[in-house]
Order: C-alpha cells, then sequence, then structure tokens
C-alpha cells in the first residue's frame, strides 16, 4: 500500500528557503563539476569505439559481428562487478572508489591501441567493463546522501548531461584524431583515438587520490566546507525527506529479493537496449547515411547529443517542479523508440530526415533516463539501496551487450542496420509500457509540492 507523505514533513521543496537552496547551490558547484568530468571521461572512453571503428574495422579485418560482440561485451564485465563496487563504495567511501575506477579505465583504454586480434579486443572491452562497474551507480548513490527526492532529478539530470557533453566532444576530437593523426609515428588514427583519450583519464585519476580528499566528502555531515548552519538545514531536510518517504528497505539481500527491484530492471533493460544501439552504432548510421567523412560524422553525433543534454536537463528540472516520474520517463522513452524505427526507414533514402530522425532518437531516450532514478530511490536506502542501484544498472545494462551484438549480426547478414533498428526500438517502446504496469503514481500531496514522497505499491 503506498505511504503518503503528511505535507509539514516533506523536505524543502525549492524557492521556499533561501537559506536552504543558497545551501543546496553550495553542494552542486562543490560536487558536480568534477563528478560531470569524470563522466565525461568514462563516457568518452566507453563509446570511442563507436568512432575508432570507422577505421579499425578494415585496418584489423574485423567483421561487424566481431565489432557488435566486442562492443557488447564491456556490458558483462560490467554486470559481473558492479554490485561488489557499489558496495565497496558504500564501506570506503567515495573518492577511493572514484579514484580506483578512473586510473583503471584509463590505462584499459590507452591498451586499446595496442589491440590487433579479436580475443585481444574482446579481453580488453570486458576489463573496461569490470574497471569501469561502480562509477555511475556509485555516483546516483553519493548524490542520494546529499539531496532530497524533490531536488534529485534535476541533480541527476544534470550530472547525467555529462554523458551527452561527451558526445559533443568526443565526436569532433575522435573524428579529428582519425583523420589528423592518422600514420604519425606508424600508429593509425585510431590508435591514437585510443591513446590521447585514455590519458586524461588516468590524470584524473592521480588528481582524485592525491589533491580532492576536502572535495569528494562522503557526507554533508563531514562537509566542513559548509557552515555549520547549512550543514544543520541540509541534514534536517534530509531527515525530513526520508520520513515522508517511509519506510524503505535497508537490508542487502531483501532488496536483490524485491520485485519491485526486478521491475526496475526490466524497465531499465527496455531504455538501455535503445541507448546502447545508438552509441555504438549511430556514427555507422551517419556513415551509412551517406556521410563518409569522419569528421563530419563527429560533428553531426556532436549536435545530436546537445540536444540530448538540454533534453535531459530540461526534463529532470520539470519532472522535480511537476513531482510526475513516470511519463516524464516513459513518454520521452516512447518518442525514442519512434524516431529510432523511423531511422530505419529513411537511411538511406532520404538523409537529412534520418539525421533528424536520429536526433530526436538521442534526445527522447537520453531524457528519460535521469528521470527513471527517481523511481528505485522511493523503495530503497542505506546499503539496499547501494546493492539495489547497482544490481539495476548492471542486470539491465545486459542490454548493452545484447543490443550491439544484435545489430551487429543483423547488419552483417542483411547488408542494412534497419532491421536492427526496428528491433530496438521495439524494446524500447516497451518501457513505457512497464511503467504504466508497474510503477504507481505518487501520491496527490507529492504531486501538489513537487516531490515523489511515496513509496511505490507492489504490483
Amino acid at each position: 500500500m503506498a505511504i503518503r507523505s503528511h505535507p509539514a514533513h516533506r523536505a524543502s521543496p525549492v524557492g521556499q528557503n533561501p537559506a536552504l537552496d543558497a545551501a543546496y547551490h553550495r553542494i552542486t558547484w562543490r560536487l558536480l563539476p568534477f563528478l560531470m568530468m569524470l563522466w565525461i571521461l568514462s563516457w568518452i572512453d566507453r563509446v570511442n569505439i563507436g568512432f575508432a571503428k570507422l577505421q579499425m574495422l578494415s585496418d584489423l579485418k574485423f567483421s561487424e559481428t566481431v565489432y557488435g560482440i566486442g562492443a557488447g561485451i564491456f556490458f558483462i564485465g560490467y554486470f559481473l562487478c558492479e554490485v561488489p563496487s557499489n558496495l565497496l563504495l558504500e564501506h570506503v567511501g567515495a573518492r577511493k572508489t572514484i579514484a580506483r575506477i578512473t586510473l583503471l579505465w584509463g590505462a584499459c583504454c590507452v591498451a586499446m591501441m595496442f589491440v590487433t586480434t579479436p580475443a585481444f579486443f574482446y579481453v580488453l572491452r570486458f576489463l573496461l567493463g569490470v574497471f569501469e562497474a561502480g562509477f555511475f551507480p556509485g555516483v546516483v548513490l553519493y548524490l542520494t546522501y546529499w539531496y532530497p527526492s524533490a531536488r534529485r532529478a534535476r541533480v541527476l539530470g544534470l550530472f547525467m548531461s555529462a554523458a551527452a557533453i561527451a558526445g559533443v566532444i568526443g565526436g569532433p576530437l575522435a573524428g579529428a584524431i582519425l583523420t589528423g593523426l592518422d600514420g604519425v609515428n606508424g600508429w593509425d588514427g585510431w590508435q591514437w583515438v585510443f591513446l590521447l583519450e585514455g590519458i586524461p583519464s588516468i590524470l584524473a585519476g592521480l588528481v582524485t587520490i592525491f589533491f580532492l580528499g576536502n572535495v569528494l566528502t562522503d557526507r554533508p555531515a563531514k562537509a566542513d566546507w559548509l557552515t555549520p548552519e547549512q550543514r544543520a538545514l541540509i541534514e534536517a531536510d534530509l531527515a525530513r525527506d526520508a520520513e515522508a518517504l517511509g519506510p524503505r528497505e535497508h537490508r542487502i539481500l531483501a532488496s536483490l529479493k524485491n520485485v519491485r527491484v526486478w521491475q526496475c530492471i526490466a524497465i531499465y533493460f527496455c531504455l538501455v537496449t535503445g541507448y546502447s544501439a545508438l552509441i555504438f552504432f549511430g556514427p555507422s548510421v551517419v556513415h551509412d547515411a551517406g556521410y563518409t567523412d569522419p569528421l563530419i560524422i563527429g560533428w553531426i553525433m556532436s549536435a545530436a547529443f546537445l540536444f540530448g543534454g538540454i533534453g535531459m536537463v530540461l526534463n529532470g528540472r520539470h519532472s522535480d517542479r511537476t513531482g510526475e516520474v513516470r511519463l516524464h520517463c516513459g513518454i520521452p522513452a516512447m518518442i525514442g523508440a519512434l524516431a529510432i524505427a523511423l531511422v530505419g526507414f529513411l537511411v538511406p533514402a532520404s538523409p537529412a530526415l534520418a539525421m533528424l530522425a536520429l536526433a530526436v532518437a538521442i534526445v527522447g531516450t537520453m531524457s528519460a533516463i535521469p528521470v527513471f532514478w527517481q523511481i528505485p530511490g522511493r523503495f530503497l536506502a542505506g546499503s539496499a539501496a547501494a546493492a539495489g542501484f547497482a544490481l539495476i544498472n548492471s542486470m539491465a545494462n545486459l542490454a548493452g551487450f545484447g543490443a550491439p551484438a544484435v545489430m551487429g549480426y543483423l547488419r552483417e547478414n542483411t547488408g542494412s542496420a534497419s532491421a536492427g533498428l526496428w528491433l530496438i526500438a521495439a524494446f524500447q517502446l516497451a518501457t513505457i509500457v512497464l511503467i504504466l504496469a508497474f510503477v504507481p503514481p505518487a501520491t496527490p500531496a507529492g504531486e501538489r509540492r513537487g516531490t515523489t514522497g511515496a513509496a511505490p505499491e507492489p504490483a
């Protein structure tokens, strides 16, 4: 049965307490810039394979199927290590966990320049998933320590927009490296992509461990960069939010057996299916549309991700303002799914319209993701949230293995990306169906005040 929050106990909405707003503003400027920078580096290192593919497949004589498996096997390593990594963050703190993750994924990205065989390709992509596991759900969990539910979708949207910024930066950067450094020092352009995009992650990991002890504070109570009054305001606001949400599961094993966790996995699996296909095969779709210059491909993807980032932030902000979560996740996902299907019809017959549909697909899919993460926070807390968030992310991201592998196989055997795009669109379209079936609306009181102040009823 849903637990209704009493107005007196809700966390303070944005704009009603200037002192509290100022405290949260200070937290945002303290934590978000560096976390976003790390997410940008992580995302670039994860998806640069989509641009390197434009050269490395012909250089190494890899098939589309080999590429699809290699791109997706990242998520197997991600799946296996996600929960342990997130539980480690709960026990050792954010700074040590983030530093370890960043150093290792950067080193693995650099090692990708030495790939010569499919087996070596698979091993390194698998290890990249192992090393990066825990970063995203760890940050999501970490931000729940600092922000109440009424402010969280906006903050998550801002953080996740870093993935869009990575697309804006990464596309033109990879295109410029592929065309400008091809053959320099005897290395191919794709090798330079992995080298030059992996080194910044290694440096960021070193900075995290040696210089940021006073930035990534584990909890508000330990933040000496907040005034005592600000710490008291934040702690009281978080306590009100926890009370408004009512009883939530704290036990790890119980959270893993919670049917609502598995419902969230099903929803996010469908969403990730579309997103991973767009990331790993987006550059190839642009190429199929007739744009063959790597630099032009990079700029087209950059523009699409720019609008995707804007959609993330605006949709998250509107979700917080209205307190509505289900449709703010489901409708953008549905729009993205329909646009993915449309791309399959338009490539290569109508390149300009295909690129417009691709941009809409990216905007819709990306805009749904930050709002989704409001849903599990309604019924999980503490160690259960650490395990539950990681389990949802890791299990759902198995779609990141399946989608590229299926796309590569269908592309190789049909000579077109269309069949794969239509299959992916069908999976993503199921997102809104599952949301409407499994996720109940917030209480009317919560909706009026801009907070998802109710725990969901069991389906």
